[in-house]
Order: C-alpha cells, then structure tokens, then sequence
C-alpha cells in the first residue's frame, strides 16, 4: 500500500487580507480521489472570491485529471457550492455537522475556468 500524497494550500487574498483557503490533498494511488478542504474568513468577502477558490482547486493538474473530487465546503457557503456545480458533473452533497461534504466529477470537457467569467460584484 501506498501511503503517500500531495498536499497543496491555496489562499485567495483580498489585500494583504487572506479571504479563503483550501488544503487539498491528493493521493498517489490510482484510485483514490483528490480531497479538499474550503474554508473562508468570517465577516464579508468580496463576491466572486470563494468561487475563485474552487476554480484555483478544480484547476489543480491533479483534479482536473481525475475521475472524482471529495470536497468539504461550510454548510452555508452556496458560491462554492453553486461554482463547483457549474464546473463539475454528477455533483452530490451531503451534510455534515457544520460542512457540507461534496463528491463530484470534475467536467473533462470544459476548459479550466476563464477570468472573465467571474461572478460580478
């Protein structure tokens, strides 16, 4: 058995201001999914910026080129929910204590998110 994986941390900043993050780890095991972990500051963040996390997540080499993704997302944080649903298919959610607990498969057909498509303030 294979026990290693990659980890990477992406932080969207407003400013010197860290407004979301998301740790994402990714397995070297052939069958086993990439997970992350979104998280956002509290307090009002700039629209568009917690879709700009998944995007920066789902845009990962390593996502983008597998079968599935598990994520979890707070349970009140429908930009990041709506975001991955535009972006991925087969997208099932679940709750979880305070999370919602998302399993997706990252849409091969579609092209790595365009800056221009973001949700306007």
């Amino acid at each position: 058995m294979n026990d290693r994986v990659t980890r990477r941390h992406i932080e969207i900043k407003e400013g010197d201001r860290t407004v979301a993050s998301a740790d994402v780890s990714m397995p070297e095991e052939d069958d086993a999914a990439p997970r992350a972990s979104l998280h956002a500051a509290s307090g009002h963040i700039a629209p568009g910026s917690r879709a700009k996390l998944v995007d920066s997540v789902l845009d990962l080499p390593e996502v983008r080129e597998g079968s599935r993704l598990e994520a979890s997302v707070p349970i009140g944080d429908g930009e990041s929910l709506d975001r991955f649903r535009e972006r991925c298919d087969d997208v099932s959610t679940r709750a979880a204590g305070s999370s919602a607990l998302l399993d997706a498969t990252p849409a091969s057909g579609r092209p790595a998110a365009d800056p221009q498509d973001e949700p306007s303030a």
